[in-house]
């Protein structure tokens, strides 16, 4: 069995995106794929603009049900916030929350958002990218996830890329056992992964690829495959954390 818990449909073309994660899907085995919608050129949305992206979203699940899970994109500094979580939860039937650069995860603001998840039980997908240069602003690191999780040890928190740089994001969450991390994005070497086990153990990484872009389930998947993991370990880290995070299931 395969998860991934980290991938996009982007704005304009939803439906180019969804044609690459169906055929990855299909190519690679993958069982189930947790899946946000957003336009990586807006990073301040307006409620519109949250509103139409998690529309598109439920359309791909609605039309995806065993394949594809959503999770519900806001913008924490948009007035109407809490209603579009109540559509995500009670409409759509997303399974969590995506956060990306229009807030540190950290900030006040953020704050309503994460009580509302504990409330739910949802996971909380964390864009996390720590840069040598080109920083967004409001663009969180791993001390940000770290701060966020010491506030709220009951929230379910994902940090994606592992933190861009696991040798800062990793070592920040280390005390936070409620922090999952994810292996999205090709800017990672197999030691990375196995780095990250040593500091946080299998039961805390989870397979995410940042599909659809080119190339990125095989070279995600096959860092994997390549570390230095048990077999127990690498299927933790394949499905087993996710079908434990999501479905609150032990494998």
């Amino acid at each position: 069995m395969k998860i991934d818990v980290h991938a996009h449909i982007m704005a304009p073309d939803f439906a180019s995106d969804e044609r690459e994660i169906l055929k990855a899907a299909e190519s690679y085995g993958i069982d189930r794929i947790y899946v946000s919608a957003l336009d990586g050129s807006v990073f301040y949305p307006n409620a519109e603009q949250v509103a139409s992206y998690n529309a598109a979203m439920y359309d791909f699940m609605r039309r995806y049900p065993k394949l594809v899970r959503g999770y519900c994109y806001v913008n924490p500094g948009n007035a109407d916030v809490m209603d579009m979580l109540r559509r995500g939860y009670d409409e759509y039937g997303m399974s969590g929350v995506k956060l990306w650069v229009s807030h540190y995860c950290d900030a006040p603001a953020v704050f309503p958002v994460i009580e509302f998840c504990i409330e739910k039980d949802w996971p909380v997908l964390i864009h996390s990218f720590h840069k040598a240069v080109g920083q967004l602003p409001n663009e969180t690191t791993g001390p940000n996830v770290a701060a966020l999780a010491k506030r709220y040890p009951q929230a379910k928190l994902i940090m994606a890329h592992l933190g861009a740089n696991c040798y800062h994001g990793i070592r920040a969450v280390q005390a936070y056992p409620n922090v999952m991390v994810d292996c999205s994005g090709t800017i990672f070497r197999r030691d990375d992964i196995d780095y990250t086990v040593e500091m946080l153990g299998a039961r805390r990484v989870m397979l995410g690829t940042d599909l659809p872009q080119p190339g990125c389930f095989l070279t995600n998947y096959g860092q994997i495959l390549e570390a230095s993991l048990t077999p127990e370990e690498r299927d933790l880290i394949v499905y087993k954390n996710a079908v434990r995070i999501f479905d609150g299931v032990e494998e």
